[in-house]
């Protein structure tokens, strides 16, 4: 009786360890290159609309962040009046003597009707102080949104039915209302009924009103997402070994929230933008000469009749910006949570 040759068990033993090394090394890369994380940026890059978007909004915030330098380089600035240097810039009736609204290529986007201030460089402002604001709404209401959201899903009891009633009353009210009635009594607590307000008040005042009634709905979110988290099983296990509250909500429960807050910032942003150019050009939020989206706005409506010009630039640029944010936010919510895309 021959002996099995060597050959015969030599492969079938190099197969199985060549598989059993291939196998444990494309395990950690495998599992890092299936994070949620980097399945989210792999469904985001192959949206083509979400990239666009995410392309057209950070051209805009670099606009506002430059509009210093990039009025420098132009070499003009949103508040002097031109037109006293170069009245032939205007015609008898104090509108732009050249052709569609003054466009030339000294006066890109051409002059203000009436003052004669230039169009480019005060639009570069108004999306640098219009952007900022509803920047910072947007932080301050995420913020106040998560904060209070989760401590009153965690904690639930009293806590939890008082934070309820305040949220349904603030989702009830007429924010608009409130915000054309109220922004007087906030100015009249800091200056005078005869003082001029400041810029600076009132871009604050903005701020804080915006997010007063903003941080409701974002609360309202999280703290249902709490409700079901808090019951899950890690974490009583966290309570089970000690955990203290506050590790509890930033290791178990905070990462667990992380998409419904991103998403809900991506919707908030550009709900504000608007919300603060309509108040603009309402008369009780920024207000000329401070370059602003809804400034603009509501300057150009009085000449539009004759020369829409003015009024076309802020109008596009503003519709332009809050479209392409709006579908950035969907395009991040449809790639962090695929379940939701229909």
């Amino acid at each position: 009786m021959t002996s099995p040759t060597p050959s015969a068990a030599t492969p079938l033993e190099v197969t199985d360890e060549t598989v059993a090394k291939s196998t444990t090394s494309s395990g950690p890369k495998g599992s890092e290159s299936r994070s949620p994380g980097r399945l989210a940026w792999k469904r985001f890059k192959r949206d083509k609309t979400g990239v666009i978007s995410a392309y057209v909004v950070i051209f805009f915030f670099v606009i506002g962040v430059a509009a210093p330098v990039i009025a420098k380089l132009y070499g003009k600035n949103p508040y002097t009046t031109y037109t006293t240097q170069h009245p032939e810039l205007l015609n008898a009736f104090s509108y732009p003597a050249g052709p569609n609204g003054g466009m030339s290529s000294d006066y890109w986007f051409g002059i203000e009707p009436q003052l004669g201030r230039d169009v480019f460089t005060f639009l570069l402002y108004a999306i640098r102080n219009s952007l900022g604001i509803a920047t910072a709404a947007t932080l301050l209401t995420t913020l106040l949104g998560v904060v209070i959201g989760i401590t009153a899903g965690y904690l639930g009891g009293k806590t939890d039915y008082l934070v309820g009633r305040v949220i349904d009353i603030l989702l009830s009210f007429p924010s608009t209302l409130f915000f054309i009635a109220f922004m007087p009594v906030v100015f009249g607590f800091f200056v005078g009924p005869d003082d001029n307000i400041p810029t600076w008040l009132r871009a604050t005042a903005l701020i804080l009103v915006l997010s007063a009634f903003g941080w409701a709905s974002i609360a309202r979110l999280l703290r249902g997402q709490v409700l079901g988290l808090r019951e899950r099983e890690f974490v009583e296990a966290a309570k089970v070994t000690g955990a203290s509250p506050m590790r509890i909500v930033f290791k178990e429960l905070l990462p667990n929230l992380w998409t419904p807050i991103i998403i809900q910032s991506t919707l908030l942003l550009p709900a504000f933008v608007t919300a603060e150019a309509g108040l603009a050009f309402l008369g009780v939020g920024m207000i000329d000469p401070t370059p602003d989206w809804g400034v603009m706005i509501g300057r150009g409506a009085q000449f539009y009749t004759e020369d829409i010009t003015f009024m076309l630039f802020p109008g596009i640029s503003m519709v332009i910006f809050v479209l392409a944010f709006n579908l950035l936010g969907d395009s991040v919510r449809d790639a962090l949570d695929p379940k939701s895309k229909r």
